[in-house]
């Protein structure tokens, strides 16, 4: 699949100032935004995590990305998160939005989360690259996802992948709202191994079912036989009692 990757211009806001005014001018004025979250990896057995690290709100043509560690939660960049006519399309983002509320005070509102709603459309895979795969047919790179995001300067790469996760998201809803919907039926919802066992289940319960009715025709038989018998040894016999 051809490599997908956000088109248009990425900026990186760390303070408050002109550059942020801006930011948040363009992104009030869409309907539509992609959005993602990055946090610093944890790869050692209980070590605490660090939070989120940045935030990525993405419209058509510009991407922003808010080093929301150094720049903190700023109250308009909340109103757009709470704002309910500004559609913010993400997947998993409960998880984020909760990481944001720990350095925000907010309430979310307008927020669509492609992997709670792929499956009205026959897709049951929920990662954001096996999505990208199905809807749009491109594939995205995870090169940089384990990076060091709270870096004192991000790497063109980081800035890339964090635009592009947050930008393929607004794509894919839109690429959704496009096609036909062919939903799911709640088998085919479940996991490869859930569903592997609720199928041997439902066989399982069929193979008892039948075993049952032939138990019930067999002995629905011997129950007849047996009457048929019974009557015949019953009926008078017409020599008896002559001579």
């Amino acid at each position: 699949m051809p490599l997908g990757f956000f088109p248009g211009d990425i900026h990186v806001i760390d303070k408050p100032g002109l550059e942020f005014d801006k930011a948040v001018f363009y992104l009030r004025r869409q309907k539509i935004l992609g959005f993602d979250t990055e946090s610093r990896p944890v790869f050692s057995p209980g070590q605490h995590g660090h939070g989120v690290a940045l935030l990525q709100l993405s419209g058509p043509k510009k991407a922003y990305l808010f080093r929301v560690q150094l720049l903190g939660m700023r109250r308009s960049l909340c109103n757009i998160l709470a704002n309910k006519n500004i559609l913010k399309i993400g997947a998993a983002s409960s998880d984020d939005v909760r990481g944001l509320q720990k350095l925000g005070n907010f309430q979310p509102a307008g927020f669509v989360d492609l992997q709670k709603i792929a499956w009205e459309w026959g897709i049951r895979d929920k990662s954001v690259k096996k999505l990208a795969a199905n809807i749009l047919g491109c594939r995205i790179s995870k090169a940089q996802q384990l990076s060091n995001w709270e870096a004192k300067e991000l790497s063109p790469s980081q800035c890339r992948y964090a635009a592009t996760d947050a930008w393929v998201c607004r794509e894919m809803y839109l690429k959704l709202l496009e096609c036909e919907k062919h939903p799911l039926t709640p088998e085919e919802k479940m996991p490869p191994m859930e569903r592997l066992a609720h199928e041997q289940a439902l066989a399982r319960k069929e193979a008892n079912i039948q075993a049952e009715k032939a138990r019930a025709n067999t002995s629905k038989r011997k129950k007849s036989r047996h009457k048929k018998k019974k009557n015949t040894n019953g009926k008078d016999n017409p020599e008896k009692g002559q001579g």
